[in-house]
């Protein structure tokens, strides 16, 4: 977007926009998020950054009317495969909390100088201090939303100290960590010390199949799902957790709500990251679906599910095992074998709501895969090799990857084809255009909603591509509509298709 199409956005008071840039006001000093209800500032007064991190360091402070903290964040890192997008996905996972600039660095392959320079340049602001904006917007979220102790908020936000909480706060926002506690809207009850309960801030039209979806692949244990809900349990870096997430469509607002059953707060910050990934909370449904509905085969499928999402993983280790293992069968038989597989995995310390293990680790899929694994002895002496490989640290991949440098990693692997590569770039890049064309429920999918298009020998004429090359680059999202129907279409017809996103 040029100055004046975000001009035009501000003028509009526009909530699609809101965490996608920053609107700084030189008159006043302060920054806003695009849909402030103050009124719009003249354009010769205005400075748009990319990050409230950029906003800070040129001397801007948060407004208390509008809390530009208190929105989803951008759809850019995922869209963006370039260093700032990869940097971006690792500083929301926390890497800087735990590694500092020289790990983030050294997962990038950069040195610490050279990633300063390109932020610097591409977002306006270094590392630490977009890991610092980073922290203050989920110290913030705690104060309004919990009745945690100030000292526990100020060390799992990632401050080093109670001192540097406060003076980190004071500068952003203006006021002090009470102050800012103060203007809670609804104030907290105290609860337990292990529990937390906290919004989760998304941008409408908002679709909940995605809770269906993970539901269907929930391995009993680890996970539970309704079409309404989702918990589990998973590994962070400091220990064992525990959440679940709650939609309520009725209520105003549509909330979605995140309970913490149990995590070491040194963790929370990944946490909240990989939730909001898994949900695909960041995302632009408008201009999603704005793009998908120009192709006519999709149309129909979009207008009944407005907002749909593209599930992301709290674990990608996890995730490229579980696509192994449910290449080339149905969910259900899927479902099945990780069930077996899921014996290996050790109990969790942090048990409730059914949910007493966590999925294996790499090491131990390794030890005991031949005794639990089922199906053809490639595949097991595959996913055995690939968790072998993760253990050993051979094999090294996550959120900071970019598509090619994703395939360099796995390809090589036995039992990895295109398929797997591209499954889990899109759920743990959260690559937005990514198209499985030889997805056998892709091509289900493609015979439900448009009977006459099957292959590219099939297109009559001008037709649309088979690829779906017109709505790039969100094909992702196409091949979500194509997975929901065919598995539509499966339930009418009471078949499975072949294989469906795992």
């Amino acid at each position: 977007m040029d100055f004046w199409q975000r001009y035009r956005a501000i003028d509009a008071r526009d909530t699609r926009f809101d965490g996608q840039f920053y609107t700084a006001v030189r008159t006043t000093g302060i920054y806003c998020r695009p849909s402030c209800p103050a009124r719009t500032p003249k354009a010769a007064n205005v400075t748009f950054y990319e990050t409230s991190a950029a906003a800070h360091d040129a001397g801007y402070r948060a407004c208390k009317r509008c809390l530009p903290e208190a929105v989803p964040g951008t759809p850019a890192w995922n869209i963006r495969q370039d260093l700032a997008g990869r940097a971006m996905r690792l500083i929301n996972d926390g890497v800087i909390n735990r590694d500092g600039v020289e790990g983030l660095a050294a997962r990038l392959g950069y040195s610490s100088r050279q990633l300063n320079r390109i932020l610097s340049h591409e977002l306006g602001a270094g590392p630490l201090s977009l890991a610092r904006a980073s922290r203050a917007q989920t110290a913030r979220t705690l104060l309004v939303s919990t009745a945690m102790k100030l000292a526990d908020i100020a060390f799992a936000s990632g401050f080093s100290s109670v001192r540097q909480f406060n003076d980190t706060m004071v500068e952003v926002f203006a006021m002090t960590p009470s102050a800012l506690r103060a203007t809670a809207r609804h104030h907290p009850a105290p609860s337990a010390a292990t529990s937390l309960t906290l919004s989760l801030p998304y941008r409408e039209p908002f679709d909940p199949g995605i809770f269906s979806f993970l539901a269907v692949r929930a391995i009993p244990g680890i996970e539970a799902g309704t079409p309404a809900s989702y918990a589990r349990t998973l590994r962070l870096p400091h220990g064992d957790a525990r959440f679940s997430v709650n939609y309520d469509d009725g209520a105003p607002g549509r909330p979605l709500t995140l309970t913490i059953g149990a995590v070491d707060l040194r963790d929370l910050p990944a946490l909240l990251s990989r939730v909001r990934r898994l949900f695909d909370l960041d995302a632009d449904p408008v201009a999603i679906d704005s793009a998908l509905v120009e192709d006519p085969r999709l149309a129909a499928s979009v207008a009944a599910a407005p907002g749909i999402r593209m599930p992301g993983a709290v674990d990608p280790q996890e995730l490229l095992i579980r696509a192994m293992v449910g290449q080339q069968i149905t969910v259900a038989a899927a479902r099945t074998a990780l069930t077996q597989l899921a014996a290996a995995g050790s109990a969790s310390l942090v048990p409730g709501e059914g949910l007493d293990r966590l999925f294996p680790a790499a090491a131990e899929i390794a030890d005991a895969g031949y005794s639990l694994l089922r199906g053809p002895q490639r595949r097991i002496d595959a996913i055995r090799s690939a968790a072998s490989a993760i253990a050993g640290g051979e094999l090294d991949f996550g959120y900071g990857d970019d598509l090619p440098g994703l395939g360099a990693k796995l390809l090589p692997l036995p039992g990895v084809g295109p398929w797997t590569v591209g499954y889990v770039a899109m759920r743990v890049l959260g690559a937005p255009d990514v198209f499985l064309a030889n997805d056998a429920a892709v091509r289900n999918g493609i015979r439900a909603i448009a009977p006459g298009l099957t292959s590219p020998d099939e297109t009559p004429g001008p037709a649309p591509s088979a690829e779906f090359r017109e709505v790039s680059p969100w094909r992702s999202y196409a091949t979500m509509h194509l997975w929901r129907a065919a598995a539509k279409s499966s339930v009418r017809t009471q078949k499975v298709p072949e294989k469906a996103m795992r």
